[in-house]
């Protein structure tokens, strides 16, 4: 393990934090305040849901979509602000667990990042005046970026940790995640859809939708870790 490439990683990574919060904070304008505590108590009651990828040292939350509901419906520093809090919930340990600051500041630099990134694009006003910048292809590149924006940075500090091939890595948790992402593109558009006419307190409604897709990962990564592990258990004579 090189420490001093991940410090180097990790610090990197909270630079451009900063300087994408700030770009995000001079582009914000108008703030909505009580749609803005709604998403959060959302993305952060849901960042506990979390389910560990197998393969790979990682774990993925049920918060996407209100963080792109935040990224469609909020300004640029309400979304990061929200995304922010929301992966300090999700990293924060348990009683018999310790903290550590590093993990927290790089999982925090990279959704501040992503996030921003995100709601660059959707609120760039001059891809609104081009012919393809529908809301829904506007929807997909925020929801992109999102994409882009966890996993590479993951598959990086994974690759200075471990030592593992940075490709391999990064398929891995794209392929296990790509569809959670594409619900959660999906959900977000329902909700935007309609929320000019029943508000966005509709976004109540998807969080026992998350809930259940969360006990749904839980199941199937489950088997999935079972399927990995037993073979390697029959090798080594252990159990049955």
């Amino acid at each position: 393990m090189n420490t001093r490439r991940i410090k180097i990683f990790i610090g990197t990574t909270t630079l451009s934090a900063a300087a994408f919060a700030i770009y995000a904070g001079l582009a914000s304008h108008a703030l909505h305040l009580l749609n803005a505590l709604l998403l959060l108590v959302l993305a952060a009651a849901t960042s506990r849901m979390k389910v560990k990828l197998p393969r790979v040292e990682g774990n993925m939350s049920m918060n996407l979509p209100f963080l792109l509901m935040a990224v469609v419906s909020l300004s640029a520093l309400e979304a990061v602000m929200i995304a922010s809090i929301s992966t300090i919930v999700q990293c924060w340990p348990k009683r018999d667990q310790t903290l550590r600051s590093e993990q927290i500041l790089f999982n925090v630099s990279m959704m501040a990042v992503a996030t921003s990134v995100s709601s660059l694009i959707w609120n760039a006003g001059w891809l609104g005046k081009t012919a393809w910048a529908s809301e829904p292809l506007m929807l997909a590149s925020s929801t992109a970026a999102f994409f882009l924006g966890q996993t590479a940075p993951v598959a990086g500090i994974i690759k200075l940790t471990q030592g593992m091939a940075i490709k391999r890595i990064w398929l891995s948790i794209a392929q296990l995640s790509f569809p959670y992402f594409v619900v959660s593109a999906g959900m977000t558009s329902m909700v935007n859809a309609v929320s000019h006419h029943l508000g966005w307190q509709l976004a109540l409604a998807v969080f026992p939708v998350m809930y259940g897709i969360y006990h749904s990962y839980r199941i199937y990564f489950g088997k999935a870790e079972v399927t990995r592990i037993e073979p390697m258990r029959r090798a080594a004579g252990v159990g049955v």
